[in-house]
């Protein structure tokens, strides 16, 4: 690319993804492993045959029907009542994530996160001249409040970005911390975002951050349909805020973003919701026992509100992911150097997994 007027900023630098590998058991980027059922595989054909005699003409640019079924999932799942008006959809919470930064990033401009935290965030802020800054999480991954507070103060972030549980290590985040977090942040002007892309897996008794918006100005919750909705290839995602801050989002996205396509199969899914939350119950289930069964085996293991699990210690992580590779088994190499991840599967993808780390590790 060398001869190709390319920004500077970018040379050099290859496009994000997880390796793409067809495989027995792939567990490596955080997929629910069930398939649409037969009852929502035909009503995903009927609506999107209803919309296909009309996809001569643009989508509703502001997914008003999708925002408003969001808006009736969460008072009944989630027990928190939101106008349509403060929850924006787009094309996953990548996308939510983008537009967050195109809206409020920029140039002189700094975002603040606590790593080991999700790669893609270094990536926005690349995408619009953002200077992105981390500190470090505690040594079991939680985040001290007081540190938290410090970070912000200091580098005075337009955004701060909190995640619940976060990618990679699971750990889910106590509202007093995000409280002390976006009270800080609301001191100079600043926005704070909580990715709740996992929240649905969280444990019993661990709250959502969804239940402080009324009365912070300041916060944003972001989160995706990919995950707990089993909808990775629908890409949905939608984010929860003042009114003023969805329409500060509007400004940059782009002419219509979600297609008719999208919009009508991501209302389907959430007519199945009882259906599928089922799934993440099975799933939470799966994950409390890989935890206990890795512990088991001697593993040091992160505590996890999510649908994998971090695990090591590996003086050599590369060669064990290698190894269950070559078993058919793949899993990720993500966060520290000594760590891996396992998203959970099925029982039986579980039961595989088991068995090759088993053979990695023990002989």
């Amino acid at each position: 690319m060398n001869e190709l007027p390319l920004r500077d900023d970018l040379r050099g630098e290859t496009p994000y993804g997880a390796p793409q590998l067809d495989v027995p058991v792939a567990l490596n980027v955080n997929e629910n492993p069930y398939p649409p059922s037969p009852s929502l595989i035909s009503d995903v054909a009927a609506a999107v045959a209803a919309v296909t005699g009309s996809l001569n003409r643009y989508p509703d640019r502001e997914a008003s029907a999708l925002r408003a079924d969001l808006a009736g999932y969460l008072a009944e799942f989630e027990r928190v009542s939101f106008d349509s008006s403060m929850i924006w959809a787009a094309n996953g919470s990548n996308e939510v994530m983008h537009q967050l930064l195109l809206a409020f990033g920029g140039p002189g401009r700094t975002v603040l996160g606590f790593s080991p935290t999700y790669s893609m965030y270094p990536q926005y802020c690349r995408d619009t001249f953002t200077a992105y800054v981390t500190e470090p999480r505690e040594p079991d991954f939680s985040l001290d409040p007081d540190v938290a507070v410090k970070a912000v103060r200091t580098h005075r972030p337009v955004v701060t970005l909190l995640t619940s549980p976060n990618n990679p290590t699971g750990t889910a985040l106590p509202l007093s911390t995000a409280q002390a977090v976006v009270a800080a942040a609301a001191e100079h002007g600043g926005l704070v975002v909580v990715d709740e892309a996992y929240a649905e897996f969280r444990r019993p008794g661990t709250a959502s951050a969804l239940e402080m918006l009324e009365r912070h100005k300041n916060l944003v919750v972001t989160r995706t349909m990919s995950k707990a909705f089993a909808y990775a290839g629908a890409r949905v995602g939608y984010l929860v805020a003042d009114s003023a801050i969805v329409d500060a989002v509007r400004i940059v996205r782009l002419p219509y973003h979600l297609s008719a396509v999208t919009q009508a199969v991501a209302t389907v899914a959430l007519h199945h919701t009882e259906e599928l939350l089922a799934q993440v119950a099975t799933l939470r289930a799966e994950r409390d026992a890989t935890v206990e069964w890795l512990r088991a085996q001697g593993f040091t293991v992160a505590d996890s509100d999510a649908n994998f699990v971090l695990f090591g210690l590996f003086d050599d992580r590369h060669a064990v992911w290698q190894a269950l590779l070559d078993r058919g088994v793949l899993i990720r190499e993500t966060g520290p150097s000594e760590w891996l991840r396992v998203s959970v599967g099925t029982a039986e993808e579980m039961a595989a997994f088991k068995s090759a780390l088993l053979q990695v590790t023990r002989g």
